[in-house]
């Protein structure tokens, strides 16, 4: 493989794990954010009767607030699935092409022997 589509591979693996980490880390800061200022029994008023649980603690949010935290998580788990598997694909790549310029300047050093 050339040098050019492994600095390819490498980019869109990156470009892949370190938005799905950065929505990761944002959904667990909303959880925790959700944790502190949700109720924790229904409130039909505000139409806060869909239970989440947090760290053992049901809280209570509304339909549009657990798709939302829903759909951050999930494509966040994705995305950084996404770009740990072509991370995964780099590091094979690289490591058979570090394996094969071993081998060559192996051969070449016999030959001068």
């Amino acid at each position: 493989m050339k040098a050019a589509q492994l600095a390819t591979l490498r980019f869109f693996a990156l470009l892949f794990l370190l938005p799905g980490l950065a929505g990761l880390i944002v959904s667990a800061m909303i959880s925790t954010y959700y944790l502190d200022v949700m109720p924790r029994w229904p409130v039909m008023e505000e139409g806060r009767v869909v239970p989440r649980g947090i760290h053992g603690i049901v809280v209570y949010q509304t339909a549009d607030e657990d798709r939302k935290l829903s759909l951050i998580e999930y494509s966040s788990v994705g995305i950084f699935l996404a770009g740990l598997g072509l991370g995964l694909v780099y590091l094979e790549k690289w490591g058979s092409v570090q394996s094969r310029g071993a081998e060559d300047d192996n051969e070449l050093t016999e030959d001068h022997a």
